[in-house]
């Protein structure tokens, strides 16, 4: 009986994918840099909004390339661009 559960149990182990957790991870990093980038390109292509200004600088329109060619490191410039807003960020997750 005990060979036989820890056979099952190992055999578990064995079938469950490691890679699921950092893949689902990653997935959701992507989600969350899409959702800055598509917030910080409606308001600032929105010149007439009156509460809106946001910078236009180099380092954000990297930040944005960067998330659109799956690279997440872009995420930490576009949320500082947008709490500098006073733009409310995205849900992340």
């Amino acid at each position: 009986m005990k060979t036989q559960t820890i056979c099952l149990i190992g055999l578990a182990f064995a079938t469950t994918p490691l890679s699921a957790g950092p893949a689902a991870a990653q997935g959701g990093d992507a989600a969350y840099c899409q959702a800055l980038t598509e917030t910080y390109e409606n308001y600032a292509g929105n010149s007439n909004d009156r509460h809106m200004v946001l910078e236009q600088n180099a380092s954000v329109g990297v930040a944005i390339n960067k998330c659109k060619a799956g690279d997440m490191s872009g995420i930490p410039v576009l949320e500082q661009a947008l709490k500098n807003a006073k733009l409310d960020l995205p849900k992340h997750g």
